[in-house]
């Protein structure tokens, strides 16, 4: 298996199933929330002297010519021993995240190649990407650039009043990312990280309202993201997100089911 998408609503019980591609397929795990902080902090590690802003050029809505953001950013960029690239991606990125705007697809398609392309285009769970048809499309060019393929989308299933307890239930470790439930798959003593032992946090977002919009937000952009795929010949299987009886060997077990057709 090359690459595989693993979507599904937000708090649909992705991250088990993952966890299993990981161990059962050698396969790295790349998320669109870990792709967007790397850049952003290879710009912000920087500490530049001009801000974001100041690189948009509000008559054409566009940045300036990569070329001048390159030349600004070089030395610096020398000092930190960053790649230059990198930095003026994480530059354009923080321009709309430090705003709290929408970040436009192609910032989005442009930060995830270049991390795609860091693993060779290959070997890879996509998490988070693609989330609209247009990334959809992208996704399946720079697959057909990198030479490599999209072997499937598993889709992880669950009701929307369950995700909304599960979600609340959530916590994440600040430190390795690592995900943990109060009841499903509790951190030790309630509160520390069993990978690195960091206080685990109960993510601002993670609230009944923010929730349902993100549901919301599933339904009107991810669907359509996930029929441009189907459309294109990538396999579609479903996982259960909530199952009877919850333990690793069972998750183990539906996903490995779910994917036999396509592993023959």
């Amino acid at each position: 298996m090359q690459n595989i998408v693993v979507t599904g609503k937000s708090g649909a019980g992705k991250q088990p199933r993952i966890d299993v591609l990981v161990s059962e397929f050698g396969l790295t795990q790349l998320s669109t929330g870990n792709i967007f902080r790397h850049y952003l902090g290879v710009f912000k590690g920087l500490k530049h002297a001009r801000t974001p802003e100041s690189y948009w050029d509000a008559a054409t809505s566009a940045f300036v010519p990569d070329d001048a953001i390159r030349a600004d950013l070089a030395t610096a960029c020398e000092g930190k021993k960053v790649p230059v690239d990198d930095a003026v991606l994480g530059l354009k990125a923080a321009r709309f995240v430090d705003a709290g705007l929408f970040v436009p697809d192609s910032i989005t398609n442009a930060l995830f190649e270049g991390a795609f392309l860091k693993h060779e285009g290959r070997g890879l769970i996509l998490d988070g990407y693609p989330r609209t048809a247009d990334q959809s499309q992208f996704l399946l060019d720079a697959v057909s650039r990198a030479g490599t393929s999209l072997d499937a989308v598993l889709i992880v299933d669950n009701e929307d009043e369950l995700i909304i307890g599960r979600t609340v239930g959530r916590r994440i470790c600040p430190s390795c990312q690592k995900v943990f439930h109060l009841e499903f798959k509790p951190p030790r003593d309630g509160h520390l990280c069993t990978a690195c032992g960091a206080e685990v946090i109960h993510r601002s977002d993670d609230t009944e309202d923010k929730i349902r919009t993100r549901l919301a937000e599933f339904q009107k952009k991810t669907l359509p993201a996930i029929g441009v795929l189907t459309a294109q010949g990538i396999p579609q299987v479903r996982v259960p997100g909530n199952l009877p009886v919850f333990t690793d060997e069972i998750v183990r077990a539906s996903v490995l089911e779910a994917l036999s057709p396509i592993l023959k």
